[in-house]
């Protein structure tokens, strides 16, 4: 990846977070700290590693993806809106009576989602009969699926670590976005799931650690993943938890809190001012 083409990423993933503010503030409701932590690695997803056509949605050789941790969807559905799958305009219609665009991925209403999610352990679960099924029709298409930490606490997520493992998936990728927060406290604290990559290389994975704000790493690890056959692979990706909003930066009750005008309009000016900041150096 040359300059020029990291730095398209890094405004698209800041014009996806805008769209969470954006999505969160007028919805009065939703989850913007993972939504910021996932923006990075969403914007590689369809930018730079997913063969897909947001003018056919369901092209059955696209690759899939599956937001496990369905209720980070606002800077999904940004990102998914930059890339041509519907107007930018549905995000200010988030979680509304009749919207397209719910708090929780529907793919019977949403052009771009591939499977509904939100109870956590289950889109992993969904992602790896998918995968099976490419296998099984001897397709070339591959499915990504992304995890909160706090997600990994659900056993079902394991069971479905165990079954990608036995079925040799190697056209599977697990992210997980490790911001270390989730709804009531650090996952530290209450889940203990460290040492996360021992546990996914003793399931039978090919383990891949990266700072997922780093596009660089990002091309590294997802290109380590493609070229691993025989086993699953998972990047487990260091983020932060409210990343490039100041004051919800590793704050665990920007979880599911929705920013007032006065927060939604500092959050957009910081946003704003990096977003000209790197737009000025095109």
């Amino acid at each position: 990846m040359n300059s020029a083409e990291k730095l398209q990423l890094q405004i698209l993933a800041c014009k996806s977070r805008m769209g969470a503010i954006i999505g969160t503030f007028n919805a009065k409701s939703g989850h913007p700290g993972g939504s910021l932590s996932a923006a990075d690695i969403y914007t590689y997803l369809y930018y730079k590693e997913m063969n897909v056509d947001p003018a056919n949605p369901k092209w059955a050789d696209r690759d899939r993806f599956v937001l496990s941790k369905g209720h980070c969807c606002p800077s999904l559905y940004a990102t998914l809106a930059l890339k041509g799958y519907f107007d930018w305009d549905e995000l200010t219609r988030l979680r509304h009576v009749g919207a397209m665009l719910q708090g929780h991925p529907d793919m019977k209403g949403t052009p771009g989602i591939d499977m509904s999610s939100g109870s956590l352990g289950q889109g992993v679960s969904a992602a790896c009969g998918m995968a099976l099924a490419g296998k099984m029709d001897n397709k070339s298409y591959r499915v990504y699926t992304l995890l909160g930490d706090g997600e990994c606490e659900e056993g079902q997520v394991w069971e479905a670590a165990m079954f990608a493992a036995h079925k040799n998936l190697d056209n599977i990728c697990f992210i997980v976005d490790c911001n270390g927060l989730q709804i009531d406290g650090t996952v530290e604290e209450i889940g203990g799931i460290e040492p996360l990559d021992e546990k996914f290389k003793a399931f039978g994975f090919n383990v891949i650690k990266v700072n997922g704000h780093d596009f660089d790493q990002l091309e590294s690890a997802f290109e380590n993943a493609k070229s691993t056959k025989g086993k699953p692979s998972v990047i487990i990706a260091s983020t932060v938890k409210g990343k490039d909003v100041s004051f919800m930066e590793n704050q665990v009750g920007w979880h599911g809190t929705a920013p007032n005008k006065e927060q939604y309009e500092i959050a957009m000016g910081e946003l704003e001012a990096k977003l000209k900041e790197l737009e000025a150096l095109v």
